[in-house]
């Protein structure tokens, strides 16, 4: 008799299909406050690109202001509990751009540290300095040299470096105005 009712019964395939265990939804909500945290770890003037609406922007700068305890433990569900109405893909795609553009940015910096240093380690035969010229042919030299000049008498007076940031941020300026 339990044949004949098993035999009844209709089965819905596509009830199959769009069937997802508690588990998976536990770990896309986890992805998703993960998410969240990375978006409260960001800086402001980043948040501004991201395609976030207005609530959850207030939610994540509401966040950043909580101290490390149980309130910003419930701040970061609720962020992950906003992350399932947006577009979470966008938004991890988007912060995966801004951590290439930070290591293209360090990668920029030690450059133009290095550069800084052997220009004050007293480079005779200026190729330093030809390099830069090259590099950014607007560059003022004399300006450039005289930046130099007051690095290298800094260094050999032991006194802070004031002169050799200055330099250093003419050469990022240089960097950036390309």
């Amino acid at each position: 008799m339990n044949e004949d009712n098993f035999e009844n019964i209709e089965h819905d395939d596509d009830d199959d299909e769009n069937f997802v265990s508690r588990s998976q939804k536990k770990r896309e909500v986890e992805a998703l406050q993960l998410l969240g945290e990375r978006l409260v770890e960001l800086k402001p003037a980043h948040l501004d690109k991201l395609p976030i609406d207005e609530t959850l922007r207030t939610a994540i700068d509401f966040a950043k202001t909580l101290p490390h305890r149980s309130a910003l433990r419930r701040q970061m569900q609720y962020i992950g509990k906003l992350m399932r109405f947006a577009d979470g893909e966008a938004i991890a795609e988007a912060i995966d751009r801004f951590d290439v553009t930070k290591e293209a940015h360090n990668k920029v910096f030690h450059k133009l540290e290095k550069w800084r240093d052997r220009l004050i380690a007293n480079d005779k035969d200026n190729s330093m300095l030809d390099v830069i010229i090259s590099e950014y042919p607007h560059t003022d030299i004399q300006h450039l040299r005289q930046l130099v000049r007051n690095a290298q008498k800094e260094v050999a007076l032991n006194k802070p470096p004031a002169a050799a940031r200055k330099l250093f941020k003419y050469l990022r300026e240089l960097e950036e105005n390309q």
